[in-house]
């Protein structure tokens, strides 16, 4: 990444891309992150738990950090990540939602996993099988590949995927064959393969007479659907090994509509409360997925705003607000408030390291950096000396001296 980019990001309110330079900048939130690997994403979510979490503060407070440190944090957990925008990907329909989760996710990966699951029910090792060959290339070398064998391949792919409950039986179908394909048995031409993941991925290319063709029963992908066909692909990275998926969703704030006069509003008032419903939906049925965790991020103004924000839709309201109120902080809580946050950690030593690191990665990248001193530290902990900024961003701007820019 260049110094350009990585000062665009910025300016612009986004963390670097880089997950390293995320976590060399990062300054305060550690514990926190922490706290949430521990007692979410390993004690609850990898187990088979799910969990849908919202994130709020006022512009500034870090909230796209959060979510690209922890998302980081989650990877190396082994964890699949998907974040992305509201202002990308529309919320008012959940199959948008799902497919660019799964965009995120490597199918093929998994059911290679998967297909070395069957290699060991068979009594064979993975590693044993050369480079370039199939598992039934391997048997026939062996002189094993016979018809009980290919029997059991089937019935071993048939337990796998069409018995497992938790998934969809067209989705099941697609998965059995494509790990057919892999094992070499049944044999999946290129075209084919092609074909049922264009499906999976609700590609329009992918036409459903065509499908039908390869034994699945298959409809569209529909907003009415997408939260199944979630649930299988969840499953599917569960047999796979793979721990869980994090879902961040940042920018939500563009729900309540735009706040400046040259900008366009992305949401009319039918597309809003479609969003909130399908939010409302996700929140009761998620006790009925696993190894997820969902988090939603989003400006203040969500919540201030009775006529366009979280409290316009009272069905979605009485579900997230905080039942209890307090100035301290919850780490537990599902509404997570990164101003309560900063009031606790943003110490005048955090603010100095926190300078001190963005000062030496841009540096580093060829930026005119001057990090702030304790007297600085002081006058921002003393007031807001930026109206409605948050600490985070008032010490970025002190750091380049208003090159930051926002």
């Amino acid at each position: 990444m260049t110094a350009k980019t990585t000062l665009d990001l910025l300016t612009q309110g986004q963390p670097p891309a880089n997950a390293e330079e995320v976590s060399e900048i990062t300054a305060g939130i550690q514990p926190f992150v922490t706290l949430l690997e521990e007692k979410y994403l390993s004690e609850y979510i990898s187990p088979g738990g799910s969990k849908i979490k919202f994130v709020t503060g006022r512009p500034g407070s870090g909230k796209s950090h959060f979510i690209s440190y922890l998302s980081a944090s989650a990877a190396k957990l082994g964890f699949v990540t998907a974040g992305f925008s509201a202002k990308d990907v529309w919320l008012h329909d959940f199959k948008e939602i799902y497919l660019e989760i799964f965009k995120h996710c490597d199918l093929p990966a998994c059911l290679k996993a998967c297909a070395d699951r069957v290699v060991r029910e068979l009594g064979h090792d993975p590693s044993d099988i050369p480079p370039g060959n199939t598992f039934a290339d391997y048997l026939s070398g062996l002189g094993e590949f016979d018809a009980l064998t290919k029997k059991e391949l089937r019935n071993q792919l048939r337990e796998l995927f069409l018995k497992n409950p938790l998934i969809d039986n067209n989705f099941a179908v697609a998965c059995s064959l494509l790990t057919g394909g892999i094992l070499g048995h049944p044999t999946l031409e290129t075209a084919n393969k092609d074909l049922l993941l264009g499906w999976l991925t609700g590609s329009k290319e992918a036409k459903l007479a065509a499908v039908r063709r390869l034994g699945l029963s298959p409809s569209k992908i529909t907003k009415f659907n997408a939260r199944h066909m979630l649930r299988s692909l969840l499953a599917v990275h569960q047999m796979a090994g793979i721990p869980g998926i994090l879902v961040t969703i940042d920018n939500m704030e563009i729900l309540a509509g735009s706040r400046g006069a040259l900008e366009t509003i992305r949401y009319t008032r039918l597309k809003r409360e479609d969003a909130y419903e399908c939010i409302r939906e996700l929140i009761d049925e998620i006790d009925t997925l696993a190894n997820i965790m969902f988090i939603f991020s989003f400006d203040r103004i969500l919540i201030e705003d009775e006529l366009a924000g979280l409290k316009s839709y009272q069905a979605l309201w009485m579900r997230v607000q905080n039942e209890i109120v307090s100035d301290m902080f919850n780490p537990f809580t599902d509404m997570i408030d990164l101003d309560s946050l900063g009031k606790r950690i943003y110490t005048q030593e955090t603010m100095l390291d926190m300078s001190g690191k963005l000062a030496a990665v841009l540096a580093r990248q060829g930026c005119d950096t001057v990090p702030i001193d304790e007297e600085k530290a002081q006058k921002l902990l003393s007031g807001d000396v930026y109206a409605g900024v948050a600490l985070p961003r008032q010490v970025g701007q002190a750091t380049l001296g208003g090159a930051y820019g926002l």
